[in-house]
């Protein structure tokens, strides 16, 4: 039998944390590593390929060629600590008003796998879908979640627990999550650098 739900989704690079957790993470790497300095020359094309495809997978992938899963073993666990200190003062508490309203709360994330369950464990989300990394490979996708692929992702968790769920409220910082929003019956758009709200 299927249960409908009032949900609330929200994206987490920009909308409850400052800064970039993907360019976060890399810049830490490049603190403690001279791997991913050896690489510089790949990510300075990667960088231009951004320009010209903005939702390509080359360049996300070749951005991060130098990752291995040693330095995620070995890096993300002090970097996650760390990149708490930048989540906006109201993310958590907006996240347990809502749960405490009765409704779904879900984290959908472009970033990757081995940051995001961390990096929100103890805002008690319903869900959490992020990208989803190769193991051995860490650099390369096997599911990114980014623009469309968000209510991709949500439509398949709501598919595997029985939920028709009603969205009632998706809270965001970029235009990129369009999809996400436009099934939302309020969209909340969140300043990236202040984490205050603002208008699309």
């Amino acid at each position: 039998m299927l249960q409908k739900r009032d949900v609330v989704v929200f994206d987490f690079d920009g909308t409850l944390s400052a800064f970039d957790s993907n360019i976060e993470f890399a810049k830490y790497c490049f603190r403690r590593s001279v791997r991913p300095w050896i690489f510089l020359p790949m990510i300075g094309v990667a960088a231009i390929a951004r320009r010209l495809n903005r939702g390509g997978m080359w360049w996300r992938e070749n951005m991060r060629r130098f990752m291995t899963p040693n330095m995620v073993k070995k890096y993300a666990p002090g970097f996650i600590e760390q990149h708490k200190m930048d989540r906006f003062g109201w993310a958590k508490e907006q996240v347990a008003s809502e749960r405490a309203a009765g409704r779904m709360v879900v984290l959908i994330s472009a970033s990757p796998d081995y940051l995001i369950p961390g990096l929100v464990r103890d805002m008690k989300f319903d869900a959490v879908m992020c990208s989803q990394m190769d193991a051995r490979r860490p650099w390369k996708y096997k599911f990114l979640c980014w623009g469309a692929n968000k209510v991709i992702a949500m439509d398949e968790w709501a598919k595997e627990n029985k939920i028709v769920p009603r969205v009632v409220r998706s809270y965001s910082d970029s235009k990129t999550d369009m999809p996400m929003m436009e099934i939302a019956t309020e969209q909340v758009w969140i300043d990236a650098k202040t984490g205050l709200r603002t208008q699309k």
